[in-house]
């Protein structure tokens, strides 16, 4: 029997868990025995309670280490801890063999990737999962990105200075907020949708011409990229990075654009990149002052070059909020669409209650980290260090 361990988030911030009470009943199912750390729902609102009325074994973190020694799949959010980092050992304790999945921040992180390595554990980074139709229901960072849109937008309606809707009052009308999205993916859309909902006139600019479909299907105003030749598309289902003659021309079209905007969501991203710069300190000083930005992508740099992580500061007269982990704020439906896609993904490898890892498959091999004592993707390393630098 399989034992699937899903331990207490340790990371800054992170309130979300890898397993709900649901999915717990799914592994069960499948033949698994589930083991869950004490507490590790707790800031989702899933209760020991909830999880042991499932079927699931809760044990104290006395134990920890000792039940890390004796699993045999490891059910994470972000990375779990090396030992350099405060993890007390839990990671380097897997035995050779084992599987873990989470949002392993392969780009980044070559020191866990090398201890994956040297335990022979096999890894499965949700970021590398392909966008096939077949790995829908596995999409992290869809069901994750929709969440960081939904808040994204609640953040700046309440830290205007204006309303969103317009208002027709005894003292006059009050005119809708103008909302400035910048990239049409899973967020941007789901950004879209909710500053529509709330009444805002939404503008939305992205690289990829094709993004004006669906942009217009919310109500909302796309905005035409540069046409140059270089125009960067997209690959896998991901943007593409565009180059720097092709930004600087997005940027000098922003630059009007920006000038009536009252809130602005940055939510453009490339994997493995540092995230394209689309709004440059000329620019704010060009805002209303009074007006917002929210980027979701500080923690890839940034869309906007004030930003900083997971802070709030006013440049000149404009507040930029860099919101790195918007869907930890809202961790129990977070918890719940994040439970779903791992236990998607693990049952494609959890056979009649053991684990059977096929790296020929279509699905697991671009997000098959590592396996068997390598690492599957060395083609990682150089984009990795390259945005390190």
């Amino acid at each position: 029997m399989t034992t699937v361990l899903v331990p207490r988030e340790r990371r800054s911030g992170e309130t979300r868990v890898a397993a709900t009470p649901e999915t717990v009943k799914r592994l069960l199912a499948r033949g698994a025995r589930v083991w869950i750390e004490a507490e590790a729902g707790r800031a989702a609102g899933y209760s020991d309670a909830a999880f042991n009325e499932a079927g699931a074994e809760v044990f104290p973190t006395s134990e920890s280490l000792e039940r890390w020694r004796q699993a045999d799949v490891v059910l994470s959010v972000q990375a779990p801890l090396l030992s350099s980092e405060g993890g007390d050992g839990r990671l380097e304790a897997l035995p050779a063999g084992s599987l873990v999945l989470g949002l392993l921040d392969p780009y980044r992180n070559q020191a866990l990737i090398d201890q994956l390595e040297l335990g022979r554990v096999s890894s499965l980074a949700l970021e590398l999962l392909p966008r096939i139709s077949r790995a829908q229901a596995m999409d992290v960072l869809s069901s994750q990105a929709n969440i960081a849109g939904y808040k994204a937008v609640l953040l700046a309606a309440a830290a205007l200075d204006r309303f969103f809707p317009m208002l027709m009052t005894a003292a006059g009308t009050v005119q809708p907020a103008k909302v400035v999205v910048l990239g049409a993916g899973v967020a941007g859309l789901q950004a879209v949708a909710t500053a529509r909902r709330l009444g805002a006139v939404v503008r939305v600019s992205d690289v990829r011409p094709a993004a004006r479909e669906q942009v217009e299907s919310l109500g909302a105003r796309f905005i035409e990229p540069p046409q140059l030749e270089e125009a960067p598309g997209e690959a896998g289902g991901y943007a593409r990075e565009a180059g720097a003659v092709f930004q600087e021309a997005q940027r000098q079209i922003l630059a009007k654009q920006l000038e009536d905007a009252d809130v602005v969501i940055c939510t453009a991203q490339v994997p493995g990149r540092p995230a394209p710069l689309l709004i440059t300190e000329e620019m704010l000083a060009g805002m209303r002052p009074g007006s917002v930005v929210v980027d979701l992508a500080v923690a890839q740099g940034g869309n906007c070059a004030s930003s900083r992580a997971d802070a709030e500061e006013w440049v000149g007269g404009v507040l930029v909020i860099g919101a790195g982990n918007l869907a930890a704020t809202v961790p129990q439906h977070a918890s719940a669409l994040y439970a779903r896609n791992l236990a998607a993904l693990l049952e494609v490898v959890l056979k009649e209650g053991t684990i059977h890892i096929d790296p020929e498959d279509p699905l697991l091999d671009p997000c098959l980290l590592t396996h068997g004592g390598a690492c599957r993707r060395p083609d990682l390393r150089p984009a990795r260090t390259e945005a390190t630098a």
